[in-house]
Formats: C-alpha cells, structure tokens, sequence
C-alpha cells in the first residue's frame, strides 16, 4: 500500500495551530474585515473573555494579530496588510499602550 504524502499545510506548525489552538474563540473572517477599530474590538473581546488565554489580553490580542500577519507573509493583500497594521493601532489605543 502506498502512504499518502502529507501536505505541507498539514505538516507545517503554523497550520496546526491555526486549526487546533484554543486561546481564544475568534470571530469568523475577523482578519479580513475591512474596518481596523471593529477587527482591534472583536479581538479585544475575545482575548478578555477568554479563560485559556496565557498572557495578559493585550499580549494575548496582539500576538494572534501578528501571528496572522506573519502567517499570511507575501500572499496577504497589500490593501488588507495595511487594514491590520491600523488594526495593531486600534488594539494599542484600546489598551492605552504606546
């Protein structure tokens, strides 16, 4: 019998964690709204609601806005990228952090 070969999202870390990491229960399609405040608020939401998150809910939001990001790499629309990183923005205001 031949074995299936795994694909690479399947073999990957990021993959993993994006299907099975449970820190925070995320809106559906949160990183592709086009408003960078509603993304930073659902995600404040999230992460203070949240009692399996590790860090601080800030730390918490943050990282899983970035690890987005860096996951999406160069297949992120220009146009989306900078919506995330007002995104980031929006998240510091909220948490009045510099």
């Amino acid at each position: 019998m031949a074995m299936k070969a795994k694909s690479s999202s399947d073999s990957r870390w990021s993959g993993r964690v994006t299907r099975e990491s449970n820190a925070l229960e995320l809106e559906e399609g949160v990183f592709t709204w086009a408003d960078p405040k509603k993304i930073a608020l659902s995600l404040r939401q999230s992460a203070e609601s949240s009692t399996r998150r590790k860090a601080p809910p800030f730390r918490s939001a943050m990282s899983m806005l970035v690890f987005y990001i860096n996951r999406a790499g160069k297949n992120l629309d220009k146009n989306q990228l900078r919506i995330l990183e007002q995104a980031k923005d929006e998240l510091r205001r909220l948490y009045e952090k510099k």
